[in-house]
């Protein structure tokens, strides 16, 4: 669990220092109050998981490359990460503090970007306890005898760690006060269905049941939408 650990905290100091850095300053009140939020909630799901599926955030703890994973998820993964999880708080930060682009949402809709953040959070967490083979990378895990995940938040979407990115990252910018802070999101959405499509067709032409699952379970990201 140390390794998990020090993983959010990581990732929670990563997003921080991305955060301050595109700002000039420390003095930015949401920015705390975002990664404060953002530490309690992963670690409490954490908590919640490793009682469940332990392997599977030992795995996730470390660096989203594996020698199974086929190079161009590996490349898809990268642009994913640069333009999204990175680019976002850089983006934020400097609109917020230097830009001006637009003005800033209100307090009503920057409430709700954090009740987004904070959901999206939650049910990733929901995910990761339902699914124990919900690793960062697309492969098949012969070593943990993968099979098809169906329950919980499965057995309503093909796919819910993607909708819940969805759900957090649209609230981490409208939570700082930035609406311009949408644009990395609107760049990586191409590249997060991509990467969707071909995690499909890997799962269905590798994993023994997911063929049948996907006659069950119609829609990806959107229950009765898509």
């Amino acid at each position: 669990m140390l390794k998990v650990f020090v993983r959010l905290v990581a990732d929670a100091a990563l997003v921080a220092f991305l955060l301050f850095a595109s700002a000039g300053t420390i003095a930015w009140q949401r920015a705390w109050l975002l990664v404060v939020v953002l530490l309690v909630v992963r670690i409490v799901s954490a908590v919640v998981v490793y009682r469940v599926n332990p392997a599977l955030l030992r795995e996730r703890a470390r660096l989203p490359i594996h020698g199974d994973q086929p190079w161009s998820d590996k490349m898809l993964l990268l642009l994913v990460i640069t333009t999204g999880f990175l680019g976002l708080p850089v983006v934020a930060g400097c609109d917020v503090f230097r830009w001006h682009v637009l003005p800033p949402p209100g307090t009503l809709v920057s409430a709700l970007g954090l009740v987004l953040f904070v959901l999206g959070w939650v049910i990733k967490g929901m995910a990761l306890r339902a699914n124990a083979f919900a690793t960062s990378v697309v492969r098949l895990q012969h070593e943990r005898k993968h099979a098809v995940a169906d329950t919980g938040v499965y057995a309503i979407v093909r796919h819910p760690m993607y909708a819940t990115a969805f759900l957090y990252l649209v609230g981490t910018p409208l939570a700082l006060g930035s609406y311009w802070g949408l644009v990395p999101i609107a760049a990586m959405t191409p590249l997060l269905i991509w990467r969707l499509a071909d995690e499909e067709r890997f799962l269905a032409r590798d994993l023994p049941g997911y063929t049948e699952y996907r006659k069950r379970v119609r829609h990806r990201l959107v229950p009765h939408v898509w």
